[in-house]
């Protein structure tokens, strides 16, 4: 994102006097802004002669970034992403993979909501193993202590027609691939994040082909109590993913929960803006009598609304 210093010529509001008030928090992008405690920041405005300038700049800051979630790439980029022919990693479930036409799409955002129980880390850990097997580094960003090491060694070993010798060599593959950072909150989301940005531009972590965050509902849901400032660090986390995603060819899965909704149905976490941010989103259910899950399509670009697929979470439907 920019240094306040470049939105001056658009935004009269960001001046010099407000940039210097910014650099006396330490604050000169619009990525320090988002950190910094919104609520601080307001009360040490009171300190200075032109409050109510700095407050109103405040205010320009937060809107240019709820701009942010609007879509940031026109038709030709579309088009041009279409001609690349990205490749899809799979889900480690042939059922969604062929429901998918192939998987999980390099370069995309896609969302996977679901109640409690329905199979949402399962997803994410089959997918972990089947990509760090055969595709590359997997990145795993846990937010409630879900992943877990025994679980991936299950998956592995119940890929048939393996000797004991080859089940072996193929989990020390994927663990090797396999990076997996606790984050607890949205602050430690972001330094992970513009960590891996950095890293992969300067090629450190070229191999990474996918991106996992369970869940990022935990991360987001808590600050948006803090009405425009954590909306804005949802925007911001939004924007950050989808760059990430098309600029590396990244596939990148994170998972929702679902909230009450109105006549006691459920809805998907988080509202309405973040629900355009992700490329597609999936609603996986579970039948808890007969065991059976299934996928339907809430948004893709490539598929209709409503399209629906049956599974069940069985040894050989796992890599």
């Amino acid at each position: 994102m920019a240094a306040l210093m470049y939105l001056e010529c658009d935004y009269p509001l960001i001046d010099s006097d407000f940039r210097n008030f910014c650099a006396s928090h330490n604050i000169i992008s619009v990525e320090d802004f988002l950190l910094h405690d919104l609520y601080v920041l307001v009360i040490s405005t009171e300190q200075h002669h032109n409050s109510e300038r700095l407050k109103e700049g405040i205010t320009q800051v937060l809107t240019i970034i709820n701009k942010q979630h609007q879509p940031w790439v026109d038709g030709q980029e579309l088009l041009d992403d279409a001609l690349q022919n990205k490749r899809f990693l799979p889900t480690g479930c042939r059922s969604i993979d062929t429901f998918l036409h192939g998987g999980l799409r390099e370069g995309y955002l896609t969302e996977l909501v679901g109640t409690s129980s329905s199979g949402k880390t399962q997803i994410c850990l089959q997918a972990a193993s089947a990509v760090a097997k055969s595709w590359g580094k997997i990145v795993f960003l846990d937010s409630g202590n879900s992943f877990s090491p025994k679980r991936v060694a299950q998956i592995v070993t119940q890929t048939s027609d393996l000797s004991a010798y080859e089940v072996d060599k193929a989990l020390q593959e994927v663990m090797n691939n396999v990076v997996c950072f606790s984050v607890f909150d949205i602050f430690t989301l972001f330094e992970v994040l513009h960590q891996l940005k950095n890293n992969l531009r300067s090629q450190k972590d070229q191999h990474i082909r996918m991106l996992i965050i369970d869940s990022i509902s935990s991360l987001i849901a808590p600050i948006l109590g803090g009405g425009a400032h954590g909306h804005a660090l949802m925007v911001s986390v939004g924007f950050l993913l989808k760059r990430l995603a098309h600029e590396h060819d990244i596939s990148i899965l994170v998972t929702n929960h679902m909230v009450a909704g109105e006549k006691g149905t459920s809805k998907p976490a988080l509202g309405e803006s973040w629900r355009s941010i992700p490329h597609i989103r999936l609603l996986l259910s579970k039948d808890q009598i007969s065991n059976i899950s299934s996928i339907s399509v809430v948004r893709h670009p490539q598929m209709a609304t409503g399209d629906r697929v049956e599974f069940a979470f069985q040894q050989h439907q796992v890599l």
